[in-house]
């Protein structure tokens, strides 16, 4: 009889972008598969790939306990009607609510819960309300039972829940990010000789926009005309940490700062870069960032949660810290004016990709613990 596998996302194109891989591998090995996320368009290219898609709004914030509740008893009735044997959360409201659900059954299932980060909640400073909100109810309803495993994508996020509920060391995996194939994100020669430093993320204050545009203002001055600063994402106006779009544009320098929108062809993007930096305040770790590896980018990142697990310090890129631009525009201008440098640092960070983040690592590390997990009768 076939496993049938239940993927929980915030949305759907989330999914596609980083748990797609998981499910197509799943089909490969006969399991029934099925996604519950929210809906924004793509369940009929999901369904003609074989999978099962319901749909349920998770919504952005907690500012209403009714619909956080809501959600929790709809995941429960679609674990009733769809009786699964693995159930595999991903990010924080699915994992919460999801457990809840999932453990009112009598039938039992692997629960799944994979902490991508801890999102704009412990970033930043002015929402520690809420963070302690989460922090109780993750003590209240996050058990620690034999049929729940958890994946980590970084050490800080295990040392945070650590500190919440006891996770003993057999419970919980490390399994760095949702993976890269290297054989698609592999480096060709470049267009032509001008010097790029790359953004690759959401248009977020969080996401260390505003540090990145500072420093690209403060090294204008010796940069310009032979260095372009680009920053490729869409703005997200349904997130707390939003930048206008106007804000932006205002801030954009022809020919020196240009903001792309979003972009799907980001091999060829990172295929005419040089640098990529990403000065997020925190991260679980960032498939951006790891893609920049693949095409052989030196780094340059926070030292942060999810993103110090990019980089070897002086290896493959440098560490700066959060909200610091002065010592990130430093940084970039050490990479800008050393060629060799960034040529060392870039096939440094290939190499550690491979070694610990391709897709087919990930993808190994999450089936196993999905076929080796033993349950409890």
């Amino acid at each position: 009889m076939k496993k049938h596998i239940v993927y929980v996302v915030n949305v759907d194109w989330f999914f596609k972008s980083h748990r797609m891989p998981l499910a197509l591998e799943a089909l490969k090995r006969d399991y029934d598969v099925s996604l519950i996320t929210e809906n924004t368009g793509l369940f009929n290219e999901l369904t003609a790939l074989g999978l099962r898609c319901y749909h349920l709004q998770f919504g952005r914030g907690y500012s209403n306990p009714v619909h956080e509740m809501i959600i929790a008893f709809k995941l429960y009735r679609y674990y009733t009607i769809l009786s699964p044997d693995i159930i595999h959360h991903v990010t924080l409201k699915p994992y919460l609510y999801g457990s809840i659900a999932a453990r009112a059954h009598s039938k039992k299932h692997l629960i799944v819960n994979a902490v991508t980060g801890l999102g704009s909640v412990f970033a930043n400073d002015k929402k520690k309300s809420i963070g302690f909100i989460i922090k109780q109810t993750i003590k209240l309803f996050l058990k620690n039972t034999n049929n729940t495993k958890y994946i980590f994508q970084n050490a800080d996020d295990i040392r945070f829940f650590k500190g919440i509920i006891k996770l003993e060391n057999n419970k919980y995996s490390i399994i760095k990010g949702s993976g890269v194939d290297e054989k698609v994100f592999n480096k060709s020669n470049k267009e032509d000789d001008k010097i790029r430093v790359t953004f690759v993320g959401r248009i977020l204050k969080d996401k260390g926009v505003f540090e990145f545009i500072q420093a690209a203002k403060l090294l204008k001055a010796e940069l310009f005309g032979r260095c372009e600063f680009l920053l490729v994402g869409s703005i997200d106006t349904s997130n707390p940490s939003s930048i206008k779009e106007d804000t932006l544009i205002n801030l954009m320098e022809e020919n020196y700062i240009t903001w792309l929108g979003h972009r799907s062809d980001i091999k060829e993007i990172y295929n005419n870069t040089d640098i990529a930096c990403l000065p997020s305040y925190r991260e679980g770790l960032p498939k951006s960032l790891v893609e920049a590896m693949a095409m052989s980018c030196p780094i340059i990142t926070t030292d942060a949660p999810g993103c110090r697990d990019c980089v070897d310090e002086g290896h493959n890129g440098f560490l700066v810290p959060v909200k610091d631009y002065e010592i990130l525009a430093d940084r970039i201008l050490t990479l800008a004016n050393d060629q060799q440098l960034r040529l060392t640092m870039g096939m440094a960070s290939r190499k550690k990709m491979v070694k610990e983040m391709s897709l087919d690592k990930v993808i190994e590390q999450t089936f196993s613990l999905y076929e080796h997990t033993r349950l409890d009768p």
